[in-house]
């Protein structure tokens, strides 16, 4: 059973999770010396400006401190350090930002890429807008932390330590008394850290809802607004938002009052340690350049570590994201091709069977979708489905297309066993028709040439033609190179309904799958769809759920079902004639159309 995603905050993340970053990262290792050159240059140059001060104090406002030559070598010297600081962080920005912008399109990808293998059943039980949620809303703060948080540590972590022995340098009894500070201001940050890290993984949990809510009203506007519902759903959102707007001020209160407690430990220590300088100075013991150094100096180590506070609560947040991704990447498909799979015979011919099929939907472990099911399809043979809601219908179509395996019992195609056979051969052979087309946000031509990607616009007009499509797509602005909008909103059903025979018919499959669309259609465009139909169907192994007359009509063979068992088996008139299930059924679901 796949993993559902753990939406508890977890209070136990640590930032060894963001190895997952440090991996991707660690693939360009040119860009990563690159910036940590360019990160200890700056680190330099920036801790180099408080001893240009020095120089400049010492010898410029200082009676008796230098000559002017002096005094403007050192005004040269100070430039060049804020020449090479300028150049340092401008190089700095660069590759930690290509390295942040690299590494999120890596983990993007990655992703996805495991995404596109796990089967259906994980998206079952975890809601696909949340998923995407954390391809949108996780990645962003990992991109925060390798192109901005990771290079502040590391710049303000060697202007800290790289200060605090410059301090040495200039007043070893002044900064041994700052240093006694340092591990006081660490407590708080240990402290709230801890509770930082629960919440900064609450806080994306809650942000996957606000995705995941507003990814699910938008895609059901209709719906929303022709039932007036636009009310409910604005308190829905509100609350969604308001839940996380509590669990990120929560967050932000403990990172707010841990921030200020570092400042005040490290400021008011320096204030307390100059006063000591002060004292010094009035006594000869220190220049006023070198207290001015020291005071620079301090500021900046301050500065660091108050920093350093900021930046801890951001790392925290990137390892919760990287963990959530982790997750995704993490997870293995439950149906994969094993290890030595069993070819399929050549050429094809589209056999199906089914052998004491028995299965139950991982969701839905109490009911049984098919009990003890045995069903044999011939190549070439049409066999239609019917029966009532939840017979196990749409089941059969899952389990052809290996995106379940059955408890016990075997299925297979031209012989072989599915579970032996590698899955993406399998599906090779097999065209689907759904009962709900899919449509996606691209142009007619990628939408037609979905069944086979390589495929010319030759074979695809001839597709078109072959399924009463030519017509309407030839007349759309720009042709096959026309947008059909989000799940083809700018196409009737009988026009979306083409698209995806035409898209089986370019598929050129030798079994068909054909669940038929139950929503209404005007008179022509039943028509069309129908004959559309019998085209895609001629010559291969059909297994239809039918709703339409004629397609039973034309079956070679009607399986009846019903509780995930066939009960009935014939030709219409036959099963007719019984006066069973078939016989209501076709009663309450054939005689208007008959009619």
């Amino acid at each position: 059973m796949a993993r559902s995603i753990d939406t508890d905050p977890p209070g136990k993340s640590r930032l060894g999770e963001l190895g997952l970053i440090w991996r991707m990262a660690g693939k360009y290792p040119a860009h990563i010396v690159a910036a940590l050159v360019a990160l200890c240059v700056s680190s330099a140059a920036t801790l180099g400006i408080p001893y240009g001060f020095k120089r400049v104090i010492d010898r410029g406002f200082v009676a008796g401190g230098g000559s002017a030559a002096s005094v403007a070598t050192s005004f040269h010297y100070l430039l060049m350090i804020v020449a090479v600081l300028a150049i340092a962080t401008a190089l700095r920005f660069y590759y930690v930002s290509w390295l942040g912008e690299r590494v999120i399109a890596d983990v993007r990808r990655a992703v996805q890429a495991n995404l596109l293998t796990l089967s259906p059943g994980y998206f079952e039980e975890n809601r696909p807008s949340e998923i995407a949620s954390r391809l949108t809303a996780d990645t962003a703060l990992i991109e925060q932390v390798v192109g901005s948080s990771v290079s502040i540590a590391l710049r303000n972590v060697f202007i800290g330590l790289g200060g605090m022995v410059y301090m040495f340098v200039l007043a070893p009894k002044l900064a041994g008394m700052l240093l006694l500070v340092i591990p006081v201001a660490v407590v708080p940050i240990v402290l709230f850290g801890r509770r930082v890290r629960a919440y900064s993984r609450s806080s994306q949990d809650r942000i996957a809802d606000i995705g995941a809510t507003i990814a699910e009203t938008l895609g059901a506007m209709k719906i929303v607004q022709g039932f007036n519902q636009e009310s409910r759903e604005r308190r829905r959102f509100a609350d969604v938002v308001e839940r996380a707007f509590g669990t990120s001020r929560k967050r932000i209160i403990i990172r707010a009052t841990m921030t200020a407690i570092v400042i005040a430990l490290i400021f008011g220590s320096i204030t307390l340690v100059l006063q000591q300088g002060a004292v010094d100075v009035a006594s000869g013991r220190m220049t006023g350049g070198a207290i001015f150094a020291f005071v620079v100096t301090a500021g900046l180590v301050a500065g660091a570590f108050g920093a350093l506070t900021e930046v801890y609560g951001d790392l925290l947040r990137g390892a919760g994201a990287a963990s959530r991704l982790g997750e995704l990447l993490a997870e293995k498909p439950l149906i994969a091709a094993p290890a030595r799979p069993q070819a399929l015979p050549l050429p094809p011919r589209g056999g199906l069977a089914f052998d004491h099929v028995e299965f139950r939907y991982p969701t839905r472990p109490e009911v049984a979708a098919l009990h003890d099911f045995s069903l044999t399809v011939e190549p070439g043979e049409t066999v239609a489905i019917v029966g009532p809601s939840g017979a196990g219908k749409s089941t059969l179509f899952q389990l052809v297309q290996r995106f379940y395996d059955p408890a016990s019992g075997t299925v297979r195609i031209d012989g072989v066993a599915l579970t032996q056979a590698n899955p993406a051969d399998v599906r090779a052979r097999i065209a689907v028709v759904p009962q709900e087309t899919v449509i996606f946000g691209a142009t007619a031509r990628d939408n037609l040439r979905y069944g086979r990607w390589d495929a010319d616009d030759a074979a695809i007009w001839a597709a078109a033609e072959s399924a009463n499509a030519a017509a309407f797509l030839g007349e759309l602005p720009q042709g096959l190179d026309t947008f059909l909008g989000e799940g083809g909103a700018r196409l009737s059903g009988g026009q979306r309904q083409r698209i995806a025979i035409a898209r089986a018919l370019l598929r050129d499959a030798p079994v068909l799958l054909l669940d038929e669309a139950t929503s209404a259609l005007d008179a022509e465009s039943e028509r069309l769809v129908q004959r559309a139909l019998e085209r895609l169907m001629k010559g291969r192994t059909t297994i239809v759920i039918a709703h339409r007359l004629a397609t039973v009509r034309m079956a070679d063979r009607i399986v009846v079902m019903d509780k995930g068992r066939i009960v009935e088996e014939g030709r219409h008139d036959a099963l007719v004639a019984q006066g069973g299930l078939y016989a209501r059924l076709a009663k309450l679901q054939f005689d208007s159309e008959a009619a």
